[in-house]
């Protein structure tokens, strides 16, 4: 299985549709808040979601959202990446809720060759995010550094670094 892609691989307009989608547990949004240090009650207090929001529920937080769509990601768009440049804009239009499942596809918009080293480029993406009912929650725009087959190839081919298993005593 490819993972990740090669910047000759790379065509403007190309849609990547990651898969599989992930159902967001409340367990998921509460751990995620607690580990980035984001207590807003919105997240964590049913209480306070349900009595004082317009939306009358938890909402989960939006960065989780935004890791989780970039994570789907990389299989498709940075999994040989060199660098992750710059997040241009990253936009959540929609609130995501405990049980929602997340689905999410990456447009290229651009690709430039670097312009000091052969052995890389510049790809330009969106990616969008929607839930189950297709309900668009977040959409960001980055940059990513990508190398070319010459890249790889001089540093060991696909999966450079891998050992390769010493033999067992078969007796």
């Amino acid at each position: 299985m490819q993972f990740g892609r090669y910047y000759e691989e790379f065509e403007v307009g190309a849609l990547y549709k990651h898969w599989p989608g992930k159902t967001v547990t409340e367990y998921d949004d509460h751990l995620f808040c607690l580990l980035t240090m984001n207590h807003h009650p919105l997240h964590l207090d049913i209480n306070y979601a349900e009595n004082t929001t317009d939306f009358g529920k938890n909402v989960v937080v939006g960065n989780y959202i935004y890791s989780l769509l970039l994570g789907m990601s990389v299989a498709d768009v940075s999994g040989k990446a060199i660098a992750n440049l710059e997040v241009e804009s990253l936009r959540h239009v929609a609130p995501t809720f405990h049980g929602d499942t997340i689905y999410g596809e990456t447009t290229v918009l651009d690709k430039t060759p670097s312009k000091s080293k052969t052995d890389r480029g510049v790809v330009y993406v969106e990616t969008i995010g929607y839930n189950q009912d297709g309900t668009i929650v977040c959409i960001f725009r980055r940059k990513v550094m990508v190398p070319t087959r010459e890249y790889i190839d001089a540093r060991g081919g696909e999966q450079p670094g891998r050992p390769e298993p010493i033999p067992r005593d078969t007796k």
